[in-house]
């Protein structure tokens, strides 16, 4: 594994944005898959329910824009939100914390199809270090900044308990990882120049949770 990550296009758009661009890529693999060669931005609306004006301005971020009356040509754009997206370039990782979680996320071979490698565990459990998860070694914590350094590691995923969740990030950001992936309900803090994703199932299960009791009434 010695070919160094590739850095995405030094464009910083919105967050709103991003978050669609992705939307719209699965929607142009389906068409593609369909044979379909052009594509509106009236006709990606009515599928993904947003607006159209709001659809060509997400994609002129990127400097791309339809051609009059014919829209898009789905395989060309496709390859330059995947290219920009990064999801066609290796993202070596390593996840803190084997448990179950992280076992599903070792498990989900289909994070590879959008770049994310993970190429070891980390893990506390002594029954769990020096043997494989779907086929991905799991270490003890003390050989973090070994395999970040040797792997070209550059994202770490925290699925590890609440109250470990920053000595976790401390550890990462110290063996020079530039993202962390977090997984728990912890708002951790990262030094400066390091990348903080989170994703929390417990946030959004307190959304539907709400928004279901909002129907009861």
């Amino acid at each position: 594994m010695s070919e160094k990550n590739t850095t995405t296009p030094s464009i910083q758009l919105p967050e709103p944005t991003l978050r669609r661009l992705p939307w719209y890529l699965a929607y142009l693999s389906t068409l593609r898959n369909a044979d379909v060669e052009y594509i509106s931005t009236t006709r990606i609306a009515e599928a993904l329910d947003v607006d159209p004006s709001q659809i060509a301005k997400d994609l002129s971020f990127l400097g791309i824009r339809g051609k009059t009356r014919i829209g898009y040509q789905v395989e060309a754009l496709e390859g330059k939100l995947r290219d920009f997206l990064a999801f066609d370039r290796r993202h070596y990782a390593v996840i803190v914390g084997c448990g179950s979680l992280g076992a599903a996320l070792l498990a989900d071979k289909g994070l590879e199809r959008y770049g994310l490698d993970i190429v070891a565990g980390i893990d506390v459990n002594p029954g769990l270090t020096g043997t494989q998860l779907n086929g991905v070694p799991v270490y003890s914590p003390d050989h973090t900044a070994e395999i970040v350094a040797s792997c070209h590691v550059s994202i770490g995923i925290l699925a590890v308990p609440v109250e470990t969740a920053q000595a976790a990030a401390d550890s990462l950001a110290a063996a020079g990882v530039k993202a962390i992936w977090n997984f728990t309900p912890s708002r951790i803090r990262v030094p400066e120049g390091v990348v903080i994703a989170n994703t929390s199932i417990y946030s959004h299960l307190a959304v539907m949770y709400n928004r279901l009791s909002l129907l009861d009434q």
